[in-house]
């Protein structure tokens, strides 16, 4: 108990002890031992041997007697085990005490210092990993960049190559026309000169190449028309009054040799009715100088019939 107590008076972590245990305890311990001599003293009185009698008693007809009463031995009494102390742990002092939350405390510093250190680690594998995207990206934006310039580039080269050869051709070709154009222009002079050496009746400003101006005249196509149309056979009467103009080759006796439609009326059977009247014909007139031109263009109208 002393040493308990003063381990526990010793211990700055426990709280104060009540005052008055000292006497509490002495009086309990006489209490306890008044009450065992009381029960002792009643003990001794229940066990106290009583005084016993016997009889004998006898009858006029034997009988026998039963057998004795045989009391069962006394149950023995349990053994009663002393209670076994309980040892109380060894208090640790204060320095195993100060020294093991120093261990606790290095303890925790050392997990603290892990998980920090896990942590950076952990960023660092991140920052990694988000430079390695950010490469990427970049590599890929800079890839498709040269990529989108190197087309430009290539289209660019073939646009100026179009536009080159372009120029080129246009060079050329007014070249070429000019060259024409001056060809032609010296064609004329050498027909004008030859022309005048051979006694042409035109002007200076005339582009002619005959000798002498020659053509139909004014009359000669109302002429050409009245010839042809009594062969004309059409009987429909159209809405409107649409031209049929026709080619016609002609010999120089006047002999129809070829005729074509130039531009049609519109109406099938009308086309078809001055074609046949101009087979019909067969001769056209000749002009008033006594000439046929090689080539007449002749319009009809259905309503002109």
């Amino acid at each position: 108990m002393t040493t308990i107590s003063l381990h526990r008076r010793h211990d700055p972590f426990r709280p104060p002890e009540a005052p008055g245990l000292g006497r509490g305890m002495l009086f309990a311990l006489a209490a306890h031992i008044l009450l065992v001599v009381a029960i002792s003293i009643n003990v001794q009185w229940r066990t106290k041997t009583l005084p016993t009698a016997e009889a004998e008693l006898w009858s006029t007809v034997p009988v026998a007697a039963a057998p004795k009463e045989v009391l069962p031995p006394p149950e023995p009494e349990p053994e009663v085990k002393p209670t076994p102390k309980v040892q109380q742990p060894p208090q640790p002092s204060p320095a195993e005490l100060q020294a093991q939350r120093d261990a606790e405390i290095a303890i925790a510093k050392q997990k603290e210092q892990k998980r920090k250190e896990a942590e950076r680690q952990a960023e660092l594998e991140e920052q990694k990993r988000q430079k390695a995207l950010k490469d990427k990206a970049d590599k890929l934006e800079k890839e498709k960049a040269d990529k989108l310039e190197k087309q430009r580039a290539e289209d660019k080269a073939k646009a100026d190559k179009e536009k080159a050869d372009k120029a080129d051709k246009d060079k050329q070709l007014k070249a070429q026309k000019a060259d024409d154009a001056r060809r032609e222009a010296q064609r004329q002079e050498n027909l004008k000169r030859m022309m005048g050496m051979a006694g042409a009746s035109g002007d200076a400003n005339a582009t002619g190449r005959a000798q002498k101006s020659a053509g139909p005249s004014a009359s000669y196509g109302g002429r050409i028309v009245a010839r042809v149309k009594p062969n004309i056979v059409y009987a429909d009467n159209p809405a409107g009054n649409p031209a049929a103009e026709v080619e016609v080759k002609i010999a120089p006796d006047g002999t129809i040799i070829g005729r074509k439609l130039v531009k049609s009326s519109g109406l099938p059977e009308f086309d078809n009715a001055v074609l046949r009247a101009i087979d019909k014909t067969e001769v056209l007139p000749r002009d008033v100088d006594g000439s046929v031109p090689p080539s007449l263009v002749i319009t009809f109208r259905p309503k002109d019939l």
